[in-house]
């Protein structure tokens, strides 16, 4: 008899202190997904603002390298005697670089000389 009044007890026990029990937890749990989520918003932020300033500094580097260009550019203009100069320097560099066969030279008026009988031997075979 006095097993099943401790058993009864603890049954009511149970069905007393369980739903208690389970609001504990969930509560535990939406406080655990609440802290997570604000830990991953965090983390976001930060990860944005390294990214805000790794632009900046890549666009920084980026205009001082413009800027340095310029200035070689500038000097080189200057001691080949102006910007027809520094072109003409440009164009023997890009021959120089070239492995063409053939390389047409632009006249007075701009217009390159063209070799039209040339031409036309390789279309007769």
């Amino acid at each position: 008899m006095a097993a099943i009044a401790i058993a009864g007890v603890l049954l009511v026990l149970v069905l007393a202190i369980y739903p208690q029990y389970r609001v504990y937890s969930q509560r535990l749990a939406g406080e655990a997904a609440l802290a997570e989520a604000q830990s991953s918003r965090q983390v976001a932020i930060l990860e944005a603002r390294a990214k805000k300033e790794s632009a900046i500094s890549l666009a920084e580097a980026e205009v001082i390298r413009a800027e340095g260009a310029a200035k070689a550019n500038k000097i080189l203009q200057n001691s080949l005697g102006g910007p027809e100069g520094y072109l003409r320097y440009l164009q023997i560099q890009a021959l120089e670089n070239t492995k063409a066969g053939l390389i047409y030279v632009p006249t007075e008026a701009g217009l390159p000389v063209t070799e039209a009988r040339r031409l036309e031997g390789q279309q007769q075979q």
